[in-house]
């Protein structure tokens, strides 16, 4: 037998699944079904993330965002996650309590050889089934591990509840079957905890949970106002459109451009344009920002070159300043060029610029954009995280050192001796600049340099207008005065 011997955990675990289980039967025999889905509405899921590392803080779960994001796009309809331990009775429970209240329950961890991986056995104990040792499982497990023993620690992952089924998944990009099945048992489906592994099986399997028809449409306004000015309003909104609207609303302290972001969700795409129809036309007047960019990055080149050609005044100085930045790299390789940047609103520009010319003329290129971070001994926390946004927010490669600019410099030089050519944010107006050119070496006795100077001629009023012009974030002190 499986349990050979039952602590009283576990018999609890046990009659109070078998009372779960006699409640749902009753309740199925009436006509329902374990989800919203049998009144017309969207399917559901319930997403157990299962692992000790998670609730200790040494691993921080990403497969609860990938999951929700995932069924979302399939028309199912997230109703909850919980992080629980590696405990089997807190798995039997959550197991035979989630089970038959949504369509689907997604398990995350807990699969795999060691003491502490208890998944298989604890859905086989909310069930009140036995473990065995698959014959499929088994052949794999040799296979793959080359062990025969099957009391080898290996043989544990062919040990399934007696109901279980193997799903095998198809890669999407090749069309070949996955090796390796995933285990479900009823409406429970069980992933390994690793993103990158739990990622791939369930895009191989995304066929399982979809079908429903089900499309779930989502507007966003964005405003300029305290959640406090609004707030009337959208209690007003959400009980006239109850359940057939969903109004989320969500402060956001970090953003230069907007202060609340709403998000309208609804199944139906012409009640959720009505009620963002309705909800612009009750807003404060001047309170929407219309139209905000959300993701100035990801559009740089296109709005950054149609700006340039745009034949305005401050066009013309983009289209100097990214002439500029194209002659250094006609002139210097990626490897060999880096922009300098310290989190202010003149580099925060210079990068924008720089970013956009390098996708342009590498639109498929891999490398990342090398940035020099000259550090400040004390920075203010909002400065600090203003540049690990901004170094996620282009993908940047950057060196940190401490200093003055030259012996920053000397430092770099001295560990990344490829480097030939630094892109600084400096202006006319800037102390020892007056005399400076578009590219021109560093002085004598300073480290062998080329500096590019593309913001030479430009004012304080046109870095500012490039930035609210394209949206590009900037450091939020700026707004603190």
């Amino acid at each position: 037998p499986a349990f050979p011997k039952l602590s009283r955990a576990v018999v609890r675990v046990r009659r109070m699944t078998a009372q779960l289980c006699q409640a749902t039967m009753s309740t199925n025999h009436q006509g329902s079904t374990p989800s919203s889905a049998a009144n017309g509405d969207a399917p559901t899921a319930a997403v157990l993330i299962i692992g000790d590392e998670i609730l200790k803080g040494h691993t921080v779960d990403t497969n609860s965002g990938f999951l929700i994001r995932a069924l979302r796009k399939l028309g199912v309809s997230v109703q909850r996650i919980t992080v629980i331990p590696d405990k089997q009775e807190v798995i039997a429970k959550e197991v035979a309590l989630l089970s038959p209240q949504y369509t689907h329950l997604i398990t995350s961890g807990g699969i795999g050889p060691t003491h502490d991986d208890v998944t298989l056995e604890s859905v086989a104990m909310a069930f009140q089934e036995e473990l065995h040792p698959h014959p499929e499982l088994v052949k794999l497990v040799e296979e793959l591990f080359g062990v025969g023993d099957r009391k080898s620690a290996a043989m544990k992952l062919a040990m399934v509840p007696r109901s279980a089924k193997l799903n095998y998944g198809t890669d999407p990009q090749t069309g070949q079957p996955h090796r390796y099945p995933v285990v479900s048992v009823r409406n429970v489906y069980i992933f390994p905890g690793i993103p990158a592994l739990m990622e791939r099986a369930f895009s191989g399997l995304e066929h399982l949970f979809a079908g429903s028809g089900t499309t779930f449409h989502s507007r966003e306004v964005f405003v300029d106002a305290d959640e406090t000015e609004i707030a009337l309003v959208l209690t007003k909104l959400q009980a006239g459109w109850g359940q057939k609207v969903a109004l989320g609303s969500y402060p956001d302290w970090l953003s230069n451009y907007y202060r609340v972001r709403l998000v309208l969700d609804s199944d139906s795409q012409e009640e959720v344009d009505k009620a963002r129809a309705q909800l612009l036309d009750e807003l404060p007047k001047g309170s929407v920002v219309v139209p905000l960019v959300p993701d100035p990055v990801s559009i740089a080149t296109a709005e950054v070159y149609t700006l340039a050609n745009s034949g305005t005044p401050l066009g013309d100085k983009v289209m100097s300043a990214l002439k500029t930045i194209e002659a250094a790299l006609d002139q210097y390789s990626t490897e060999e060029i880096c922009v300098g940047f310290n989190g202010g609103k003149d580099c925060t520009a210079l990068l924008h610029l720089f970013y956009a010319a390098l996708k342009r003329r590498y639109p498929d290129g891999k490398d990342k954009v090398k940035a020099l971070y000259i550090r400040i001994v004390s920075p203010f926390p909002e400065m600090e995280r203003f540049l690990q946004d901004t170094i996620k927010r282009y993908d940047l490669e950057i060196f940190s050192v401490e200093g003055s600019i030259r012996q920053a410099l000397s430092e770099v030089q001295e560990k990344r001796p490829e480097l030939k050519a630094v892109l600084m944010g400096t202006r006319r107006s800037d102390p020892y600049s007056h005399t400076l050119t578009p590219m021109c070496t560093t002085d004598p006795g300073w480290p062998d340099y080329m500096r590019v100077n593309p913001l030479l001629d430009w004012t304080y009023h046109d870095i500012w207008s490039l930035l609210r012009t394209l949206y590009v974030p900037y450091c939020i002190l700026y707004d603190k005065g």
